[in-house]
């Protein structure tokens, strides 16, 4: 994990859980001259459009005072939804039997795409399964995995 994104997560994951709602993860990305900032905020009551401004309103305060992102950057505060980034392996846990698609940052087995079964975690991997075939993808390795929504 980048050490600006785990500035950004020490800064906003208390002014999000302060104001009652669950950092469901964080993203930086930064695109040259400007970067884009999305945290992800959960509820057991669900997310309203509201409760988006209102954290984006607090973690805009902060992000001006501390001021962590040289130059111009999008903040965008949303809910996970349906097809809900994972971004850790209690995530993943708790999304187990449930379908996914998983990015690598590297190849691995000659390829960086997977679509599977989740079917838990082992140790920092996700196992994967894929058709008939298993996959341990160690989390460091994943850059993006989300949950395939059914319908």
């Amino acid at each position: 994990m980048s050490g600006k994104l785990t500035e950004l997560e020490n800064m906003l994951i208390p002014v999000v859980e302060a104001l009652g709602y669950r950092c469901w993860g964080i993203e930086f990305l930064s695109q040259g001259r400007h970067s884009l900032l999305r945290v992800y905020i959960d509820h057991p009551d669900g997310v309203s459009v509201e409760a988006c401004a209102t954290v984006s309103r607090q973690a805009s305060a902060v992000l001006d005072v501390e001021d962590p992102i040289s130059g111009d950057y999008t903040l965008e505060v949303s809910s996970p939804g349906m097809d809900r980034p994972l971004f850790t392996l209690e995530q993943y846990a708790a999304y187990a039997g449930e379908q996914a698609k998983i990015r690598l940052r590297v190849p691995y087995d000659g390829r960086r795409n997977f679509q599977g079964v989740i079917r838990g975690v082992e140790g920092d991997d996700v196992v994967l399964q894929v058709e008939d075939h298993e996959y341990l993808l160690p989390l460091d390795s994943i850059d993006k995995g989300h949950i395939v929504p059914r319908f």
